[in-house]
């Protein structure tokens, strides 16, 4: 089914969610809203340009009466993270540019379904949460989603196996406290040490499965793309989108992305990442997997810290 979606901001987050859902079946009108003017009429002249290529599609510039309809809404606004500045650092003037944001845009698309980028995504879900009046249904943080494609992408590279054969998962904040709930992690249904004895038995020669790598990878490849290039947006916006087609399709599917939390793990009146139920009428619950002690005490430290930040916000 075709449907019409809004991107605020258009910055290069913004402006690469719009160019792929452009290329994407499932999307017949884009819009796109920036306080940059001539930035956003470029970005959407651009890509309408290119859209010949494919079906028939509308890609244009806006304000935020045109988001009127929409079946999702994604917000990318905010300033960017700078080299060696953490997430956390960017909260309160992002959080402002959310609380503009919010009163301008629920009252024109309510019953969209709300996607949060913008960093610190946790802490700006929760601000736009807040300050909106949506449903908890309505709106989604990214959080983890990227987290998660990152681990699988080691993962997968590391025993040269399909992604799709990987279920593992990022917890917690979009950001340092994070973790892997390893107890839960497989190839396929085999705990990652068990299929590195088997992979070998058919001769692939693998180094022992190193979980601490692998978080550590996840923990620091934002910030190397941003040392090396000044921005991530790539993967960011392919994880956004994919979010988008599941938010779309006919059947649910299980996400880790950021959702106000109900005393799931013991955590509660915060937004952050576990596995999450999303599907056409956005959130509808949240699957809690069996954590070790460990996993659940690292899950509850990374949620005070989000607290702990909100606390000190004007929200």
């Amino acid at each position: 089914m075709a449907s019409k979606i809004t991107v605020i901001g258009a910055g290069s987050v913004g402006a690469t969610i719009a160019y792929t859902l452009s290329m994407e079946a499932f999307a017949s009108e884009i819009v796109i809203i920036d306080i940059n003017k001539d930035k956003v009429d470029g970005e959407a002249m651009d890509i309408v340009q290119g859209t010949a290529f494919r079906d028939p599609i509308n890609v244009f510039s806006g304000d935020y009466a045109d988001a009127k309809d929409s079946d999702i809404v994604i917000i990318t606004s905010g300033v960017p993270r700078k080299p060696g500045q953490t997430r956390i650092e960017l909260a309160q003037t992002n959080v402002n540019i959310i609380k503009d944001i919010a009163p301008k845009i629920a009252p024109v698309a309510p019953n969209a379904i709300y996607i949060v980028v913008a960093n610190p995504v946790d802490v700006m879900t929760y601000a736009f949460l807040k300050v909106s009046g949506l449903e908890e249904r309505q709106v989604i943080g990214s959080g983890t989603l990227l987290d998660t494609t990152r681990l699988r992408y080691g993962i997968s590279n590391h025993f040269q196996i399909a992604q799709k054969n990987i279920h593992a998962y990022v917890f917690g904040e979009h950001g340092d406290s994070s973790f892997v709930p390893w107890s839960c992690a497989s190839v396929a249904g085999v705990p990652m040490h068990e299929y590195t004895r088997i992979a070998n038995s058919y001769g692939q020669n693998l180094d022992e499965f190193n979980e601490g790598l692998l978080e550590e990878y996840v923990h620091k490849s934002g910030g190397e793309i941003i040392k090396r290039k000044g921005a991530t947006f790539y993967g960011v916006s392919m994880a956004v989108v994919n979010l988008c087609s599941m938010i779309l399709a006919a059947y649910e599917s299980m996400v880790t992305v950021s959702t106000m939390m109900h005393g799931e793990y013991g955590v509660e009146d915060v937004c952050t990442s576990c596995l999450t139920i999303v599907g056409p009428n956005g959130v509808k619950g949240k699957v809690e997997v069996k954590l070790t002690e460990e996993e659940v005490e690292k899950f509850r430290k990374s949620s005070d810290a989000l607290k702990e930040v909100i606390s000190q916000l004007e929200i």
